[in-house]
């Protein structure tokens, strides 16, 4: 699929559908087709938090009609409780045209709500004791959804309202069952009514996501219906909004939807997002001939289909914060130390985690992509992440690339390769935190043009991997450490090389490099004295994936393969203590005065 980011992918799945011209507007009403461009065509994307993406004939208005009946029935349920509206209103699935002139031939009740006579009877059951107060409250009550003042389109209303004999039947229907008590008329016009009033794509697409948050106002953040009438009028809408074709519809798109003789499509996804279309032209349904189509290639393409999501969406973020309030366990210069506690703002790092689809992805890129033009680096922590859609790993591929471009370098803390091949073309990937940490100072400090200088030499003892323990341990320890030095410009650890061990270096200072998109060297992290790495080659054997080179003259001591299975041997207590630090440090190491390697060395 091409580009992901959101705004263009919206443009992409407009001019994929902008040449269909097939099916025509609906033509019941002269006034009604006469208001509309047939070939107008709009898509609208609204998240959990009220961004709204959109691309075409957004705002353009047109009448809602039976789009509206999803929200019609949401406060007939609010005004009568759900056991009263039930003894009126089925829901089961009718298989018939929404205009179809019928009841239930066993309940005598229409058999849902999304069809005009359940949508009559739901108008008739909304509160007031005038027909104008009922008015007022609905509209009110669509306003609030909508999160502007709706008004009616007077025009279009009066004429489809004196064509209204099918209707008015059905209205009667209802009377003779006793569904409706007393005189229908009110409740047919009503009807009209609501289907007159004027929306446009945006707001379509902020109700649908008012829906997908349970009912309170993705930007408002109003309640504007309790989240258990919502579940009702989403489940209703899952096996009915789309009228006979809502089989079709949920096997193919899977997203609970409502349609309008309008053009205007609307789609739900629980949790996540709401999504508009509008486009005039119908199919033999009555249903938007491009906006099912595009509903169905963005359901597909961004996975949105609510049998696709086996968990609850959960927070994608878990944390966000810069490096002052975060720093990495490296050793640093005061002058370096001065500058990362005053620009530490020019860097970040997230933690994400639980599932990562394409709501939690879109909300933090959309974060990113504003943190950006600010910052010198972004680390995106996904070690907490427990499944990835694919639509999400193609989204932070295509915005990492698109940060690059304002020279905002972005890495990856992935210890479980939750995102293979993440690391192409040069973004760095670390096994944990304190690594990245590290390296976005690096970047920082490189950006700045700070001179480096290497650190004073370290006695052993002093050792951050070592100092937690006792000279008696550390004794021990230096048993079976082995002393080595390396000449400036030496590469000791080489990419692809047999584990060699845990590096400890008492002085100088040594660059992990990794091959560029280039093909050149690129330094991932700068390895000062007081710093340790080589620990997950050394515990798991897998090679080294990071040439290790010398910057100066340094001095060593390595706790090879061989010296820590003697430490086991010898002292396993004490071994499994020096284990312990080195996993502190890597979660820990902001305090303390070491840090990892990247994992790449």
């Amino acid at each position: 699929m091409p580009s992901l980011v959101v705004e263009d992918y919206l443009a992409e799945v407009h001019a994929a559908h902008a040449e269909d011209l097939s099916g025509a507007v609906a033509g019941h009403i002269p006034e009604m087709a006469e208001a509309v461009d047939p070939d107008a065509f709009g898509i609208c994307l609204a998240t959990g938090d009220g961004y709204v993406y959109e691309v075409g004939d957004t705002r353009v208005d047109f009448t809602i009609q039976s789009v509206s009946k999803p929200f019609t029935y949401g406060l007939a349920l609010a005004d009568r409780g759900i056991e009263a509206v039930d003894e009126k209103i089925d829901v089961e699935p009718s298989g018939d045209a929404f205009n179809e002139i019928s009841l239930d031939p066993v309940t005598g009740r229409p058999r849902n709500p999304m069809i005009n006579a359940g949508a009559i009877a739901a108008a008739s059951l909304v509160a007031g004791k005038t027909l104008e107060e009922r008015y007022e409250r609905l509209r009110r009550a669509f306003s609030r959804w909508a999160g502007r003042e709706l008004e009616i389109d007077e025009g279009i209303f009066a004429a489809d309202y004196a064509a209204a004999h099918g209707h008015r039947a059905i209205g009667h229907l209802l009377r003779g069952s006793g569904v409706i008590e007393g005189d229908p008329d009110p409740a047919v016009e009503l009807y009209f009514r609501q289907c007159a009033l004027k929306v446009d794509c945006r707001d379509l697409a902020l109700m649908a996501a008012t829906l997908a948050n349970g009912g309170q106002h993705a930007r408002t953040e109003e309640r504007v219906l309790d989240a258990p009438l919502v579940e009702r009028v989403l489940s209703v809408m899952t096996t009915c909004g789309m009228y006979d074709a809502a089989g079709e519809w949920v096997a193919d798109v899977g997203m609970p939807a409502k349609s309008g003789v309008g053009g205007g499509v609307m789609a739900v996804l629980p949790g996540q997002i709401g999504l508009a279309v509008f486009a005039p032209r119908l199919d033999r349904h009555g249903n938007s001939v491009r906006g099912v189509n595009a509903c169905r290639q963005i359901s597909r393409e961004l996975e949105l289909h609510f049998l696709h999501v086996t968990r609850a969406r959960r927070s994608a973020v878990r944390s966000a914060s810069d490096l002052r309030s975060r720093p990495s366990s490296r050793r640093r210069t005061p002058e370096e130390h001065e500058f990362l506690a005053e620009q530490g703002w020019r860097a970040w790092i997230y933690e994400l985690h639980g599932d990562l689809l394409f709501a939690g992805t879109e909300a933090v890129m959309r974060e990113l992509a504003g943190r950006a033009p600010e910052s010198d680096a972004i680390v995106l922590d996904v070690s907490r992440v427990a499944e990835i859609a694919d639509v999400s790993r193609r989204l932070l591929e295509d915005s990492r690339a698109r940060l690059d471009r304002f020279d905002c370098r972005v890495a990856l803390v992935d210890p479980d390769n939750v995102l293979p091949g993440a690391g192409d073309g040069g973004n760095p990937v670390f096994s944990d935190s304190d690594e990245a940490l590290a390296w976005a100072e690096d970047v920082m400090i490189e950006k700045a043009g700070i001179e480096r200088a290497t650190a004073e030499a370290i006695d052993p003892a002093s050792h951050a991997l070592l100092d937690e323990l006792e000279p008696s341990e550390q004794e021990v320890v230096h048993q079976v450490l082995e002393p080595r030095t390396a000449e400036a410009g030496e590469t000791f650890v080489a990419r692809d090389a047999p584990a060699e061990g845990i590096f400890l270096v008492l002085s100088g200072e040594a660059s992990a490099l990794v091959p560029g998109e280039d093909g050149e060297p690129m330094r991932v992290a700068v390895l000062p004295a007081g710093s340790s790495f080589g620990k997950r080659s050394a515990i798991t054997g897998e090679p080294h994936t990071s040439d290790v080179v010398a910057d100066t003259p340094m001095e060593l001591l390595v706790l090879t393969p061989d010296g820590l299975r003697e430490l086991e041997k010898r002292a396993p207590r004490v071994a499994v203590e020096l284990l312990r630090s080195m996993f502190a440090q890597a979660h820990v190491g902001a305090e303390r005065g070491a840090v990892e390697a990247p994992p790449e060395s």
